[in-house]
């Protein structure tokens, strides 16, 4: 196609057009409900957590043991840890994808802060499995 058509053809298409498939409105929308959504499911399981470690203050350790081995309290633990952990995973993929600008360099850097919250991750939750079971 010769550059003169080219440009009929972009002269042609509407802004919306001429926009797609560009920029950072391919997986924008997804990421920013995605932090929402944990934000919002944080705030009552932090504050679930927050007054329950305040309750068991100065209790020994298998009454704490006892406490977390209980399902109630698992599911919500575990529910806290995936919902931080991801929430962490989203925030510190914006902080790279706005401050490293090499591509090559981005990539690297997300793929070993994904590696190293998925393993803290999931080191927690094998942690609250090894008490509740």
């Amino acid at each position: 196609m010769a550059k003169t058509d080219k440009l009929a053809v972009t002269m042609r298409q509407t802004p919306l057009g001429q926009a797609k498939g560009l920029g950072s409105a391919k997986s924008g929308l997804h990421h920013w409900w995605a932090e929402r959504v944990t934000s919002v499911a944080l705030i009552p399981l932090t504050l679930w957590f927050v007054f329950s470690v305040l309750s068991l203050a100065g209790h020994p350790q298998p009454d704490i043991a006892h406490w977390v081995s209980q399902p109630l309290v698992a599911v919500l633990l575990i529910a806290l840890i995936i919902a931080s952990f991801h929430h962490t995973q989203l925030g510190l993929q914006m902080v790279l994808e706005d401050y490293v600008h090499d591509e090559g360099h981005r990539l690297i850097w997300m793929m070993v802060m994904k590696a190293i919250v998925w393993l803290l991750g999931l080191a927690a939750v094998l942690s609250v499995l090894k008490l509740a079971i």
